[in-house]
Formats: structure tokens, C-alpha cells, sequence
């Protein structure tokens, strides 16, 4: 069998602490090679790759046939960490990625994507074995990004990605909810306020390990059982997965809202913000009253909020029930209405400074009411 290299790749925003992660896995791991791409310049058609590799630092000038992030994963980055896991010198690959960049995307390509010169079997991770995401996160800033209203087009230090409409709030939250290690830099930061970032982040990503130290944690060899390792949650697994706490502390509390009758559009539309102020994040599956058929998503981070379809309800036909994961299944047939079917509403709502009362009455409050269901 050949060698397969540990991939282990690197997110977050707070460049400084990505550096002193990155001195302490080479100090762990001396033939670890380090890529990163430097997306500013992007939209021109361009990028920066800087590779270090023992006494090595080079950076070169890359140019692309197009400008947009898709490209850029499969005509650089992906082949990159193909190349740098067969190297019989290497055998650890940490892909530093662009602060702008969240890991899920890039985790999806590594998993499944074929793409680069030579005779290819199977995907990307065929030289390389994709450990898992750590993410850096700065404690005395952090929170306060995560429920702001900021464009990442207005950040200097993040802009370059094409067409990006998020909110830092969404890039950061994604950012540490896909991490399996958390890093929280507490430089700077007063102790109520790293108080309140962990009890938050313990609520948004509970299956991640929060490091305290940088030491072998960061690489992600012993994660506890069920562990996400760049692995995305399909749609319609629990919401509580990892087993977030639901008690409150330090004005952070986590919710999840459950109903049984639909949304009316219009007055869910009015309720939305309630989402848009103090919460870290809201998620879940929500049931539209002229929608009946379709299941939609709703995901929200500080400022920024969006709804996507996200399939159908289990008796819309018999190919919906077919064609669900065995676990979709069971946990419908939990619930399963005789009206209803498996439709109901089910959202998470993690809050900081904002009223999780006041945020469950809102959305109770534009459910249709018994006269309206009646019809």
C-alpha cells in the first residue's frame, strides 16, 4: 500500500495566531510542508502561493484562466496538495488557507474532487489523508465579528474573493463551526469577554476541541469520537449534534425552537429580525404555509441571514422517502404526523445579548393561528 500523507488544514481570520500554530506544527512535525494562497488579487486572474518546507520559503506568482475561487481549488490547490503528499520528504501538508476562504468548500474539494496531470484513481486524498480543520480565532475580537453586520467587501484585510455579499459575522461563524480545534488567541482580550467566546463557541461548535495549549492537539490525531474532520452534516441531521449545552452563562445562551404547524410567510418575514441582533447564529429547518411541498433552510450569522431550498417533506411522493438517508427516515417516523407528515419547525438560536424569550415568542408568533390552519 502506498504512503498516505496527514493533511491538516488551517482557517481563520486572525493571521497572527495562524503563524504561531504554524511555527508549533513544524516544531512538532519537522517535514511538514506549509501551502498557502493569497487570494487578493484574484479577481484579476492571480494569486500568491507561498510553500515552506524545512529551510525552504518560496512564493510565486500564479496566473489562472479565470478569476473565481472554484478555479482556483481545482487549477492550483488541489493539484499543490496532491504534489506536496507524494514527496517521500514530506509527511505532514498544512493548507493555510486565505482568511477570506471558509473550509468547508475547500474540505468538499480535497474529499471528492479529481483533478491534476497523471493517471488519477480516486480523489484528491489519494496522497493524503485530510485530518481535519483548526481553526484561529482572535478572543478579544472574535465575538464581537461574529454577531456584527460588516461586509467582508469592507475589510481590507479580507476582500478579493469576486462577488463576495457576506458578512464577516458569516465567514468567521462558518469558519470555527467547521473546525474540529479551536485556537483562541486571549492576547488582548479581558476575561469576561474570553468567557463569553468560549461559552459561545462551545454552543456553535461542540464537537471541537478548544486548545489551550499548542501542543499535539494540532494534529488532530486523538479527536473524540464523532469528530467532524472536514466532513460537512447532511441537511437534515440533529441540530444538536455534539450535545451543545442549553443552559445559559455570561449572557450566551443556545435555544432550539420545535413547532408543528407552518410558517405565514409574510409575518415570518417580520420575525427574521429578531435574528439579525444579537445572535451568533441561527439554523435550522423551517416550513413555509405556501411552500408545502419544500423543505427550507434557514442559516443566519450577526447581520447576515439567508434562506435556501433544502429538498422536500418525506410524503411528498415515494421517491422522497426512498431516496432518504436511513437516519432522515427514522427520526421522521419518530415524529410522524397523520396530517403533517415529518413537517415541523426546528431551529437553533445561539444569542449573546439578545433575548432567546423574546426570539421564540417572534417566530411562535408567526405560525399560523388555529383559525388559519383550519383553513
Amino acid at each position: 500500500m502506498s504512503r498516505r500523507t496527514d493533511l491538516v488544514v488551517l482557517t481563520g481570520t486572525h493571521t497572527a495566531g495562524a503563524e504561531r500554530v504554524i511555527a508549533a506544527v513544524r516544531a512538532l512535525r519537522p517535514r511538514t510542508a506549509v501551502v498557502q494562497h493569497d487570494l487578493r488579487e484574484v479577481a484579476t486572474g492571480a494569486l500568491r502561493r507561498r510553500i515552506r518546507h524545512a529551510g525552504s520559503d518560496e512564493t510565486t506568482l500564479v496566473r489562472l484562466d479565470h478569476g473565481c475561487v472554484s478555479c482556483t481549488l481545482r487549477e492550483d490547490v488541489l493539484p499543490v496538495v496532491r504534489a506536496l503528499g507524494a514527496r517521500p520528504d514530506v509527511d505532514l501538508v498544512v493548507l493555510h488557507l486565505d482568511p477570506a476562504l471558509t473550509p468547508e468548500q475547500v474540505c468538499f474539494a480535497l474529499l471528492h474532487v479529481v483533478s491534476g496531470p497523471g493517471p488519477v484513481t480516486g480523489p484528491e486524498t489519494g496522497t493524503v489523508d485530510l485530518l481535519g480543520v483548526v481553526a484561529c480565532l482572535d478572543g478579544g475580537t472574535w465575538l464581537a465579528d461574529a454577531t456584527g453586520t460588516i461586509d467582508v467587501a469592507d475589510r481590507p484585510d479580507l476582500a478579493g474573493v469576486p462577488d463576495d455579499e457576506r458578512t464577516v459575522a458569516q465567514l468567521v461563524v462558518e469558519q470555527a463551526e467547521y473546525a474540529d480545534v479551536l485556537v483562541v488567541d486571549p492576547v488582548g482580550a479581558g476575561a469576561w469577554e474570553l468567557l463569553r467566546t468560549e461559552a459561545a463557541l462551545a454552543r456553535l461548535a461542540p464537537r471541537a476541541v478548544l486548545a489551550t495549549e499548542l501542543d499535539e492537539q494540532l494534529l488532530l490525531r486523538h479527536l473524540p469520537a464523532g469528530a467532524r474532520r472536514g466532513r460537512p452534516d447532511p441537511v437534515h441531521a440533529p441540530l444538536l449534534t455534539g450535545e451543545p449545552p442549553l443552559s445559559g452563562v455570561a449572557d450566551v445562551a443556545l435555544s432550539l425552537i420545535t413547532a408543528r404547524r407552518p410558517f405565514h410567510p409574510e409575518r415570518l418575514h417580520a420575525a427574521l429580525d429578531h435574528l439579525l441582533d444579537g445572535v451568533v447564529r441561527a439554523r435550522g429547518r423551517i416550513w413555509l404555509a405556501t411552500r408545502p411541498a419544500d423543505v427550507l433552510w434557514l442559516e443566519s450569522a450577526g447581520g447576515g441571514l439567508q434562506i435556501g431550498h433544502a429538498g422536500t417533506w418525506l410524503d411528498t411522493d415515494d421517491d422522497a422517502w426512498r431516496h432518504a438517508e436511513p437516519e432522515r427516515r427514522a427520526a421522521a417516523a419518530l415524529h410522524w404526523h397523520p396530517r403533517w407528515a415529518d413537517r415541523m419547525q426546528e431551529l437553533t438560536v445561539l444569542t449573546c445579548d439578545a433575548d432567546p424569550a423574546a426570539i421564540r415568542a417572534a417566530l411562535h408568533g408567526a405560525l399560523l393561528d388555529d383559525a388559519e390552519v383550519a383553513k
